[in-house]
């Protein structure tokens, strides 16, 4: 909830008339330490995608995915020219998206905000769940990329 209200992941409004918001759930995760035993408990606020209406919730869901070989191929130019390889991981990644259209989620059990629990969420940025998720993390993500002046290829990588 933290990395949502520091993303401005959404404001608090009026539900529209005839507009049918998305619905919400809490999705719960246990990590485990090296010996079995547990080490932290996470808890995340997703959308349910499911409830979406296509041409009404979304457009369009496509994202680009590396192929498996592309990945063997760079490994092992990567191992036979004895280079370094680095991964990043960018944090709460989907809630750095932002979204075109205008989608309404009801208000999360448990976070209710009780003077204002008629109103809903109108949703500014991506967030885990909703379909259109992958798509607006791969636009955010190429933006920022373009911004150090590469350039993306006919086949989708950046050079």
């Amino acid at each position: 909830m933290e990395s949502m209200g520091s993303n401005q992941v959404w404001i608090l409004v009026d539900p529209p008339k005839g507009v049918r918001p998305v619905g919400c759930k809490w999705v719960y995760k246990r990590n485990l330490g090296a010996n079995g035993e547990i080490t932290t408990f996470k808890a995340r606020l997703v959308a349910i995608g499911y409830t979406q209406r296509s041409r009404v919730d979304f457009e369009e869901t496509y994202s680009p995915v590396a192929m498996a070989k592309s990945i063997r191929i760079l490994l092992a130019i990567a191992a036979w020219y004895d280079y370094e390889i680095w991964q990043m991981d960018v944090k709460t990644a989907f809630l750095n998206g932002f979204i075109e259209e205008e989608i309404y989620m009801g208000q999360s059990e448990g976070f209710t905000i009780i003077e204002r629990r008629t109103e809903v969420f109108r949703l500014q940025r991506s967030i885990y769940g909703h379909k259109q998720a992958f798509q607006s993390w791969n636009t955010r993500s190429d933006e920022v990329i373009r911004a150090y002046d590469f350039i993306k290829n006919d086949y989708g990588s950046f050079s």
